[in-house]
């Protein structure tokens, strides 16, 4: 079969490898129907996530029809249309029993280098490193998805692909990011980054009763968009020519945002002295994250106040104002998505019409011209905002 291999730092290729197997009486065989590229694949494709080996197969954005099921799958069979959640979870441990997908105890079958590096592993990704598990990922023809009694969610026929593809991470993503806010009625909210989880987090939080969501970011086009369809709600600024703190400041008398969600993560852009001091410690591999956009909303936090965070971290910070933390009192809440307590309810919503998460599609491309849509993300966010792929 073909699928997109990682040979390492912006080097994606459209390649041959074998068809996948059942290996598992709880494994399931997915033909591919429909694929993304996410914002976090980029962080491979920049090389900045460690144990990726060369011939890994991307992508943790994907859905498609059930080919094969191994023994122990009851709930699916050959046929069904379905959406697999990018965290892998085996539904039974001390974690899955308490909604907390992400943090699987059993599902990642390499944890040592995760455990070394943060004390324990959380689950395994799709397509995402060997530390996160070393599955390979769903931009290809076929995925062999484990524990396929507790991950894939049954998509009805009335929804076509392009409505519910990004149950798989984004929508649930963003919607998580926004819940974990403790939105209350009248709150504002402040969302870093317009990129595709920022915008479903700014939709998440409107929906969740937030009266403004002010979104911060340098790219036009983003912005713009997240203004689309809000009833004047949304609020943008563009960090290239106004001072965040200041205007966030004005825009809620003084008090700053109830919350502050830093949905850009481990390659923040800026040009503030702190940012260009990340980008010169990244490149002499005096630092691993830059954490530009998290500062920002430490130091922009109402006192108090919430720091939600849907942006993908993978080291070590440096700078961190942790003392503003602490003596404003904040709250922070992070970390891969709980993907499976999400899907039923988000689909509910997309069915219901509350939300058309087509909206964040740029570019809709073959499997086979992802190389190309790689570079293209990579360089151009502000038209290349979100690629599908077909194979």
């Amino acid at each position: 079969m073909k699928a997109i291999c990682w040979y390492g730092k912006h080097d994606v290729r459209f390649m041959d490898v074998p068809e996948p197997e059942i290996l598992n009486d709880r494994d399931a065989i997915i033909k591919v129907t429909t694929t993304a590229i996410c914002g976090s694949d980029l962080h491979l494709y920049n090389g900045v996530i460690p144990t990726m080996q060369s011939g890994d197969v991307l992508g943790h954005e994907f859905m498609g029809e059930v080919v094969e099921i191994g023994k122990e799958i009851k709930n699916l069979k050959k046929g069904d249309r379905v959406v697999v959640p990018f965290t892998i979870a085996c539904g039974n441990c001390f974690f899955c029993k308490r909604d907390l997908w992400s943090c699987c105890d059993n599902s990642n079958p390499t944890p040592e280098t995760a455990e070394t590096l943060y004390g324990f592993s959380p689950s395994a990704l799709f397509g995402y490193s060997h530390m996160m598990g070393g599955f390979a990922g769903g931009q290809a023809e076929y995925v062999r998805v484990p524990f396929a009694d507790v991950g894939p969610i049954k998509v009805p026929d009335s929804l076509d692909d392009e409505q519910v593809i990004f149950l798989s991470d984004i929508f649930p993503t963003g919607y998580q990011a926004a819940e974990n806010c403790g939105i209350k009625e009248g709150d504002t909210v402040a969302v870093w980054g317009a990129g595709p989880v920022g915008q479903f987090a700014i939709k998440s939080a409107l929906m969740l009763g937030a009266e403004r969501v002010v979104t911060i970011d340098h790219y036009e086009d983003r912005l713009d968009l997240a203004k689309q369809g809000t009833d004047g709600k949304v609020t943008t600024i563009n960090f290239d020519d106004t001072e965040v703190y200041d205007k966030l400041k004005d825009l809620t008398g003084g008090r700053g945002p109830d919350s502050c969600i830093d949905a850009v993560g481990l390659e923040a852009h800026g040009t503030s002295p702190d940012a260009l001091i990340d980008y010169a410690e990244t490149k002499v591999m005096l630092a691993t994250d830059r954490a530009h956009a998290l500062r920002q909303a430490i130091f922009c936090c109402r006192k108090g106040g919430t720091v939600s965070i849907p942006g993908v971290y993978g080291g070590l910070l440096n700078h961190v104002n942790f003392g503003a933390a602490f003596g404003k009192g904040l709250t922070f809440k992070m970390g891969q998505t709980n993907m499976h307590k999400y899907l039923k309810p988000l689909l509910q919503k997309i069915e219901e019409k509350a939300l058309d998460p087509t909206f964040v599609i740029s570019h809709r491309m073959k499997l086979s011209e992802a190389p190309e849509a790689y570079k293209h993300f990579n360089n151009e966010k502000n038209a290349w905002r979100k690629v599908v792929l077909t194979p």
